[in-house]
């Protein structure tokens, strides 16, 4: 409960207003403002919930492609360097001569 909420209970019991009426009224207005606000982002319907499990799924799948597609440039480029180490050794060397 936030501290002016709290303060408001207060002062409404002190006035003579019973604490479980007023702890009713707070949580019947949040409530309405948690269904006001699904009902504005468009979540109050039935679906809301499948459409919910759908986009989180989604998300999952996009987060697993960009991580294998990170691992996939990080093995290319790896590789890369890897051959270009060995080919620079391999001149470094005199193997140069082999592949005439």
């Amino acid at each position: 409960m936030s501290a002016l909420l709290a303060e408001l209970i207060a002062q409404a019991e002190a006035e003579g207003a019973s604490l479980s009426v007023l702890r009713g009224i707070a949580e019947e207005a949040g409530e309405t403002a948690a269904a006001r606000a699904l009902a504005r982002l468009g979540l109050a319907d039935g679906g809301a919930a499948k459409d919910m499990a759908e986009l989180r799924e989604l998300l999952a799948a996009w987060r697993d492609a960009k991580r294998s597609a990170l691992k996939a440039v990080l093995a290319w480029v790896t590789h890369m360097l890897t051959a270009c180490l060995l080919v620079g050794l391999a001149v470094k060397l005199g193997f140069s001569g082999w592949v005439k």
